[in-house]
């Protein structure tokens, strides 16, 4: 697949299905095991200058706004999502910018623009040579001192369990190496019992970190491996168990 082609595929996914992730307050799997812990990471907010990449219908770009970021802009390749962020900012105002774009190309940016860079769950979308774009791209845009805050699906996770309920990738068996690039379907639950349809771009540990150092992110990166915690089970017991003791997320948090 190309990296036109995988474009299009991610754009088409998200564009028929934008309406089924508007939500105000958390809901699917992820929106309890990993973008929490993410904000966590992107902390102090208040004051910054923030770009969030694949921002989709704008869900961390709210939460960011409301920790205190003075400057919000969501960036996605999803005219969809687009619109369904723009419908939500004209019923609540928050004072955030949104704007169709693609990751791998900030041209629309200057350098040294922003003090955070926020992509959650965007690279897994992403090719290793689209990643490797990106995350140069972001290494431009950020002002000296600045930090840059990315989680993805944890790379081993798709390879330690079944497809099944809540949270999957459907990855045809083994090739955690031999895979890499490869495209995969996955599904991801709502606690209602609904799903929503994601995609992998599978990468290894070492692409990412390859592309970091590439970009000339030199520091020590902080690293979190996201999971179910006990506050999780004694939420939903339920809903979350069967991902007990499972890496599902990897939080990466690196200093400009």
């Amino acid at each position: 697949m190309t990296n036109f082609e995988n474009r299009n595929v991610t754009k088409d996914l998200y564009d028929s299905t934008a309406s089924q992730w508007i939500r105000q307050e958390p809901s699917s799997l992820s929106d309890f095991t990993a973008r929490p812990f993410v904000l966590e990471l992107c902390e102090p907010v208040r004051g910054l200058r923030v770009l969030d990449l694949g921002c989709g219908e704008g869900y961390c770009s709210r939460e960011l706004r409301a920790l205190g970021a003075t400057q919000v802009c969501g960036l996605d390749i999803s005219e969809g999502m687009i619109a369904a962020a723009k419908l939500q900012e004209a019923q609540q105002p928050w004072g955030i910018d949104y704007e169709v774009g693609c990751a791998t190309n900030l041209q629309q940016f200057g350098d040294r623009t922003f003090d955070l860079v926020v992509a959650v769950f965007l690279f897994n979308y992403l090719t290793t040579a689209q990643t490797q774009q990106c995350i140069a791209e972001i290494a431009r845009v950020l002002s000296p001192g600045g930090r840059f805050v990315f989680s993805v699906p944890h790379p081993c996770f798709p390879y330690m369990r079944e497809a099944a309920y809540p949270f999957y990738f459907e990855v045809e068996g083994r090739g955690y190496f031999s895979k890499r690039d490869w495209q995969f379907p996955g599904r991801i639950w709502k606690r209602n019992g609904s799903w929503l349809n994601v995609q992998l771009i599978h990468k290894t540990l070492e692409d990412y970190f390859d592309a970091l150092k590439n970009a000339g992110f030199n520091t020590m990166p902080t690293l979190k491996e996201l999971r179910v915690t006990p506050e999780h089970i004694a939420l939903d017991e339920s809903f979350f168990s069967p991902l007990v003791d499972l890496p599902l997320h990897l939080a990466i948090q690196v200093w400009r």
